[in-house]
């Protein structure tokens, strides 16, 4: 099971590492949509790009996720607690997918304050998670 422990934190790695870095490169992608009035700049199919690719890992994560939880851990009470709060970061997943696609289209809807704390939220559902895996306190 080592190995699959590897692959699971391997793509959890590259997954945060998109839903840490693209709410912030929106920012810049808005700002950058104002000055050129282009919606997919070099930094725009950056972005997406790095989404579409963290989509990916995403998925390796949660099913290796599960199968350890599974096979490993037998469901304790703090992997259903892991698991649920993994939930709700691929709730903001999902969401900054969103904003990518309008984005793509040319439409920023968010403000660059909304986006910060946006990303900020992310943050803290991950320092949750990590809490729960590390300290098992169920």
């Amino acid at each position: 099971m080592d190995w699959l422990k590897i692959i699971h934190i391997l793509c959890v790695m590259g997954w945060m590492t998109s839903i840490f870095a693209v709410p912030r490169a929106l920012i810049y992608w808005k700002r950058d949509f104002a000055k050129t009035g282009v919606a997919l700049s070099p930094l725009g199919d950056l972005t997406y790009r790095l989404y579409r690719f963290s989509a990916g890992l995403m998925v390796i994560a949660l099913i290796t996720g599960i199968w350890l939880g599974a096979a490993v851990w037998a469901f304790d009470t703090w992997v259903i607690v892991k698991l649920a709060l993994v939930s709700l970061l691929v709730i903001h997943y999902m969401m900054t997918g969103g904003m990518v696609v309008r984005a793509k289209k040319g439409t920023f809807k968010e403000s660059d304050f909304y986006l910060r704390m946006f990303n900020e939220i992310s943050v803290l559902g991950v320092i949750a998670i990590l809490w729960v895996v590390v300290a098992k306190p169920f």
